[in-house]
């Protein structure tokens, strides 16, 4: 904590006052009868006759532009809460720092290393409402879904730029990087929080960069145009880029619309392993790379600060020397700091998890949508739910670039990337989660078994729920002309848009329904026993729904059951040793 937020009692450390109470399991502040008071604030508990504050909505206002803070590696525009200076165009205004208040905290930090969340965040629960207005943002421009939902998937993108700023980073990143997308992780979250996936995309990934609408610093829109087959890392910093603009690649590259996104800079590493005393890694052999000055033996060590960054930035000592190697390094060392961070010896510190809390905020940029106190709470406690077994790091399966001579990047393995997209699109796991419900996923698959019906016997109406426009008639001239199932009409739009395309039928209609999932490829969650409808002869008839998932007559809608072979993937709680 700095010295503002001690009030008189500059010798004490409020974090020393916090006492674990073994009767309702979270900590309490207790100071004794002649002890000063501390200057982190107890959570108070609302009087009868309060009522909860509203939440704090956003205003747009007009104002005068700021320069970009030094030191902080995050691209604009963006603004931090909590100084008194006047609102830019577009942004909530700040609030003025009250008076005798400790500087308040929250367990988060950005890019890779919001992991932390996962493994901290229940823990630290009653530091919520000690938050300070510290966090900095920048507009997600319309490309996210509008923010995570507590009933729903979560997909997060993390984001790492490599842009030189901060004490002590000159000898990383490149020199005069606008700051790009140097690590980037899509953190997928299952809906019933047993599992998730954190895929890795290579920087060095060629890919198209599609034409991004970008907040300027005064308000207006500007729209930056796209560029096809560039390296993945300029979809952020080049040409003005912000995190939106990252966003929408990842969305056209994996077909995962990211709920939100998290941005961190070098300091973030070396200030989060400071704070909980240093994360332990393994080596399988003697890592000397003057480039990122990292020097370690064959073993295992801690490291911390400068070294912690040092290792993480590496990739001439380990594996082929490229960034596919220094891909898996970083694995690793987020799957250290998980089970550092779970371990007793830092949940139960309330010392450590003020440090903890300090050092992610001062190097965090969330989206606008994350821009709220209540909203990065109700994430730490989605995401603290998981256990690291059941978190799967993979990469994004890649092959060098056949066009170059000299191999410098890589584009997509199109016979294994498009399954793992499509598996986390799906909310399928990569791992065996014991969790599951097992007697549900039973029901489901055994709705496809059993006896199929001629498809001259089929039966259906066909309504668009949101796929694209023409999709119903596409299917039923697919299904009358190509597949036999003449007895189909369109049926037009549906009275709502549906995620999933669905297929409802009567108990009677059942042999009917298994034949045209078959010739679908529908999987046996979207098959919905349910009752019958009429069609255009007064007939009774099955009714099928194309979703916002279709993807065109005769496509396959079955999400792959596991990861295609020789895909890469570790979980957090194994450790693995760099070679």
């Amino acid at each position: 904590m700095d010295a503002q937020g001690r009030g008189r009692a500059d010798d004490i450390d409020p974090a020393d006052q916090w006492v674990l109470n073994p009767d309702t399991g979270e900590y309490e502040l207790r100071l004794g009868p002649s002890a000063p008071r501390s200057g982190v604030p107890a959570p108070r508990r609302p009087r009868p006759s309060e009522a909860a504050p509203p939440a704090r909505g956003r205003t747009e206002a007009p104002g005068r532009s700021r320069p970009e803070t030094p030191g902080r590696a995050v691209p604009p525009p963006r603004r931090r809460r909590g100084a008194p200076e006047e609102p830019l165009p577009g942004r909530r205004g700040r609030r003025p720092a009250k008076a005798s208040k400790g500087k308040k905290v929250l367990l988060w930090t950005g890019g890779a290393m919001a992991f932390v969340l996962v493994a901290g965040a229940g823990a630290a629960y009653f530091y919520i409402e000690h938050l300070n207005d510290n966090i900095a943002s920048v507009s997600d421009d319309g490309a996210s879904t509008g923010g995570f939902s507590k009933d729903k998937a979560i997909n997060i993108l993390l984001i790492g730029t490599d842009k030189r700023t901060g004490k002590g980073n000159g000898s990383y990143g490149d020199a005069g990087s606008v700051g790009h997308a140097d690590t980037t992780i899509l953190l997928h979250v299952s809906k019933d929080r047993s599992n998730a996936t954190a895929l890795s995309i290579p920087r060095d990934l060629i890919t198209d960069v599609p034409d991004c609408p970008t907040t300027q610093e005064d308000g207006t829109q500007k729209i930056i145009p796209g560029t096809r087959q560039v390296r993945f890392n300029t979809s952020l910093g080049q040409d003005g880029r912000t995190p939106s603009c990252t966003m929408r690649t990842v969305t056209e590259l994996t077909g995962v619309k990211p709920d939100n996104f998290m941005v961190a800079d070098f300091n973030a590493v070396k200030t989060l392993t400071s704070a909980v005393g240093g994360v332990e890694v393994c080596v399988g052999k003697d890592l000397d790379d003057p480039d990122s000055h990292l020097k370690l033996s064959k073993g295992t060590h801690t490291i911390e600060g400068e070294q912690a960054l040092a290792f993480v930035r590496t990739r001439h000592a380990v594996g082929f020397g490229g960034d596919l190697s220094r891909i898996g390094l970083q694995q690793q060392f987020l799957s250290a700091l998980m089970r550092k961070l779970k371990s007793n010896d830092t949940l139960t510190s309330p010392s450590k998890m003020l440090d903890l809390a300090e050092a992610g905020t001062k190097a965090l940029t969330v989206d606008s949508q994350l821009d709220s106190i209540g909203k990065l709470k109700d994430l730490g406690l989605e995401l603290g739910k998981l256990n690291t077994e059941n978190l799967t790091f993979t990469t994004t399966p890649v092959i060098d670039n056949p066009t170059e001579k000299v191999k410098a990047t890589v584009v997509l393995n199109e016979s294994s990337a498009p399954q793992v997209f499509s598996m986390i699109r799906n909310d399928v796991s990569f791992t065996a989660v014991k969790e599951r419900k097992k007697k549900e996923a039973a029901a489901v698959a055994a709705r496809l078994k059993g006896t199929k019906a001629p498809a001259s016997e089929v039966r259906v109406r066909i309504l668009n729920g949101g796929a694209v426009a023409g999709s119903a008639q596409e299917t039923l001239s697919w299904l009358q002309n190509e597949e036999g199932v003449t007895k189909s009409e369109n049926a037009g739009n549906a009275p709502a848009s549906l995620a999933k395309t669905t297929l409802e039928y009567a108990p009677d209609q059942a042999g009917q329904a298994r034949r045209l999932a078959d010739l679908m490829g529908l999987p046996g969650s979207a098959m919905k026993p349910g009752e019958s409808v009429t069609n255009d002869q007064g007939l009774p008839a099955m009714t099928l729904t194309l979703g916002k998932d279709f993807e065109g007559a005769g496509v396959s809608l079955t999400a792959p059951s596991k990861a295609p072979e020789g895909v890469q993937k570790s979980t957090a709680d194994k450790v693995e040793c760099a070679k």
